[in-house]
């Protein structure tokens, strides 16, 4: 399956579109990997213009902070996960595959072979785990949803708390039980990598352990 994400841009995302020219594109892809490898918190624009041989101000041109590439880079991911849920589910039937498909889909890192872009999808993937929870760990969250900057997110959980809500209509908190999924499929994972003692899978090689949890998780309050 070859697929390639376009993100719908608006200027309150990014001020130019960085898939409009090569400096955007570069930006972009190689400031996933700089974020990887350094992290939000030492990430800067200064940094990422020393290594795309640009200058800082070049860079602003396209993002007014470096928190906005990152809710670029993570709606970039978001979008890619909800292709990725509808493709993967077109032809099942049991909500109770569907459900496991889905979490397979969020407790595993991404394919090599998925896209055409030339993101790093890996990369982002582990940008998601580490840094995903920072969009919206904020004192602007309101201000930031007020430009619906998270809705790709939301559509996301929307579409998994159908899910649930197809698999059992009576539970009453399918939209709740969506948006713990996700983050719990990266908090489990950051956590196994990092913070071992907060798991029952810190010495395991793969997250099937996570897989298992989530699965349990999700049925569990899913039964009937």
């Amino acid at each position: 399956m070859q697929i390639q994400i376009k993100i719908p841009v608006s200027e309150k995302l990014a001020l130019r579109d960085p898939e409009s020219s090569e400096l955007g594109r570069s930006i972009v892809r190689q400031g996933v990997v700089l974020m990887q490898q350094i992290g939000f918190e030492q990430f800067t624009f200064r940094k990422l213009a020393l290594e795309i041989n640009t200058t800082e101000a070049s860079i602003y041109r396209y993002f007014e902070n470096k928190h906005r590439l990152l809710l670029y880079i993570l709606t970039w991911y978001w979008h890619y996960l909800q292709y990725v849920v509808l493709f993967s589910l077109q032809n099942m039937e049991d909500t109770t595959l569907k459900i496991k498909k889905v979490v397979e889909i969020l407790s595993k890192e991404p394919p090599e072979d998925l896209d055409q872009s030339g993101i790093d999808k890996k990369i982002i993937y582990k940008i998601f785990i580490a840094e995903s929870s920072k969009t919206y760990l904020t004192k602007e969250v309101g201000s930031i949803n007020l430009e619906r900057l998270f809705k790709p997110y939301k559509d996301l959980c929307a579409l998994i708390a159908k899910l649930f809500h197809d698999h059992n209509p009576d539970y009453p908190y399918p939209h709740s039980l969506a948006s713990t999924l996700i983050e719990m499929a990266h908090f489990q994972t950051y956590f196994k990598d990092n913070l071992p003692s907060l798991t029952d899978f810190g010495h395991e090689p793969d997250n099937a352990g996570v897989n298992a949890y989530l699965e349990h998780l999700v049925f569990s309050a899913l039964t009937k």
